[in-house]
């Protein structure tokens, strides 16, 4: 499971994330990666979970849609998705907003393929630093 504080739920926020982020594409899936801004790290969200002065932790939500299959390929996929993305997360800057949208091939692949997807578009979208 995905740390409350660590989840995408405004609509706002995958909109910023997809129209000011970069994206990088794989097979399988695309990534949305918004940087925080220095005004960001200093101005508390209305995120309950981030206190004046705080930077905010990163977040990440998902779109995975009907075009990936039926409800229960979709659910799987997003739920691997949500484990994989856990694991990473202490490689994302504070404050980034990180959406992945599962293409129509990611309900065949595997959880390894889907890891590399997601390894190869983040380590593409970091630039190969690590914060």
């Amino acid at each position: 499971m995905l740390p409350s504080e660590n989840r995408l739920r405004r609509r706002e926020d995958f909109a910023t994330a997809v129209r000011r982020g970069r994206r990088a594409g794989r097979p399988h899936l695309v990534v949305h990666l918004s940087r925080g801004t220095p005004r960001d790290r200093t101005v508390a969200h209305r995120d309950p979970h981030v206190s004046a002065g705080e930077a905010p932790p990163p977040r990440a939500g998902f779109v995975v849609s009907k075009a990936v299959g039926n409800a229960v390929v979709r659910n799987r996929v997003q739920r691997r998705l949500r484990h994989l993305i856990r694991d990473r997360l202490s490689r994302l800057p504070a404050g980034s907003l990180v959406v992945v949208r599962a293409l129509p091939g990611a309900g065949a692949a595997s959880h390894d393929q889907l890891a590399r997807d997601l390894d190869a578009a983040l380590e593409r979208l970091l630039g190969g630093v690590r914060p």
